[in-house]
């Protein structure tokens, strides 16, 4: 199996420095034009759950916007399906500053029937969010895993983002206290079969 970070090394059980298994530096990286990727971003699509927002959707908003195509690299739909929509390698348009080293990924949804901002995730997208992440992380040890309004400025500088500093509400959930990132060491273990080990939880 290749190394995410570096397409010329194989993963070394192990031997992770600080920018991947294959234990090339960040310059060596950045000279060969590919990203160091240390944070994974949830989004929703501010869009109505009793709506349809596809993919393509999300494309066309996007491009409307002056974008050159959707901004998150991942989509998941209400039925659990993921679209890949960007390349990871391609620098993406979901997080202001925290674009060139991080990847992000929408759910559909996040405003209720009312039009309030709420947590609107079927048991598919939340199941599929959980394997995507983990996933990710497997192919990027060590990347911080938070949803956007986490990224607000820390207006009082306490160390903590709160509520009342959010900028938005999105993703509508805490991504902290989500079952998300538990038994990534079972992967690490047993990279061959690590889809397999993650289907299972």
């Amino acid at each position: 199996m290749k190394g995410k970070y570096c397409l010329e090394h194989y993963f070394e059980s192990g031997d992770c420095s600080s920018y991947g298994y294959c234990g090339c530096s960040r310059d060596q990286l950045v000279h060969r034009g590919m990203r160091v990727i240390n944070l994974i971003v949830v989004h929703c699509s501010a869009t109505k759950a009793d709506r349809d927002f596809t993919e393509q959707d999300l494309e066309v908003c996007h491009r409307r916007r002056g974008m050159n195509g959707p901004g998150y690299h991942f989509y998941i739909r209400k039925n659990g399906d993921i679209k890949t929509t960007r390349p990871i390698e391609k620098i993406g348009a979901h997080a202001r500053g925290y674009n060139a080293q991080s990847i992000g990924i929408c759910y559909e949804g996040g405003i209720s029937e009312r039009g309030r901002p709420e947590d609107t995730r079927t048991v598919w997208q939340k199941h599929s969010l959980r394997v995507l992440v983990r996933t990710l992380l497997v192919d990027y040890p060590g990347c911080k895993v938070c949803g956007h309004r986490d990224l607000s400025p820390d207006l009082n500088g306490n160390g903590e983002i709160e509520p009342e500093e959010w900028v938005k509400q999105c993703p509508c959930f805490d991504v902290s206290k989500e079952n998300i990132v538990n038994n990534i060491y079972i992967l690490k273990r047993n990279k061959t079969n690590s889809l397999l080990n993650l289907l299972k939880y």
